[in-house]
């Protein structure tokens, strides 16, 4: 493995859904990182409110990457499109203008659409200091139950992946979201109405690291009856690091 000095750094903790998007596009690609586990939301000396933090991330979200140099991205769909330009990963991030568009199409498709199953479903169990009112609570829900249906009778109709044929960062995008909701994991959503979607969750648990960019999800286990205690959610992120440094120290 390099140098930890040039090696690029991620922050973030493993529960967030975009910060397991581009660990998934980093160990898919055998690309060396480091993880600064960063809390998001927090003041104190590893939080994303600290204002060395915000110094890289003026926004204070995760997640953040810093190269070598000291260049400093947010967001989740910028790094992973930033990380596929850099390094020529046209096999995630097709270089023919009309496939890219596919590819980007939905990544700017996934915000205010499967980005709201974290609101509605995931974030009222595990951040309950976010007080997030039921009835945003209740419109996340349908906004997700929309968004599922066009993925299902859309975009996933006539295709195995969300782009084509091919795994693409789109679909590594939408999984961490998507994904975290289905039995095996916290078991918050029942997908039996959106078949060609759980044909699509089935065939992404074949892609490459998922079980290694997962484990976080499978040590919290199911939540869908109680939450989970804070204990529960930073030993699931201790044991996810401990499977990342493992897995990297392979590279």
């Amino acid at each position: 493995m390099p140098d930890s000095a040039e090696v690029m750094r991620l922050y973030g903790v493993p529960f967030s859904q975009p910060v397991r998007a581009v660990m998934w596009l980093l160990l898919f690609k055998r690309q060396p990182f480091e993880l600064i586990l960063t809390n998001p939301g927090s003041k104190g000396d590893n939080g994303s409110r600290h204002p060395d933090f915000l110094k890289k991330n003026p926004a204070g979200t995760i997640p953040c990457i810093e190269e070598a140099d000291g260049f400093t991205l947010a967001e989740g769909h910028a790094i992973l499109c930033y990380l596929c330009n850099r390094h020529g990963w046209t096999d995630v991030y097709p270089d023919a203008p009309r496939e890219r568009a596919r590819v980007d199409w939905y990544l700017h498709y996934h915000h205010r659409n499967l980005r709201d199953a974290s609101i509605g479903l995931v974030a009222p169990s595990i951040r309950k200091d976010l007080d997030i009112p039921e009835l945003i609570r209740n419109n996340a829900r349908a906004t997700l139950g929309s968004a599922l249906r066009t993925l299902d009778e859309g975009w996933l109709k006539d295709s195995r992946f969300l782009a084509g044929d091919a795994v693409t960062i789109a679909d590594m995008a939408a999984y961490v979201e998507i994904g975290q909701l289905k039995p095996g994991f916290t078991n918050v959503w029942d997908f039996s109405d959106t078949p060609n979607v759980q044909r699509w969750l089935e065939d992404m648990t074949t892609v490459d690291s998922h079980d290694d960019v997962h484990v976080v999800l499978s040590a919290l286990g199911d939540i869908s009856q109680e939450a989970p205690a804070m204990d529960a959610i930073r030993d699931a992120n201790k044991q996810a690091l401990s499977v990342l440094k493992s897995r990297l120290a392979a590279f």
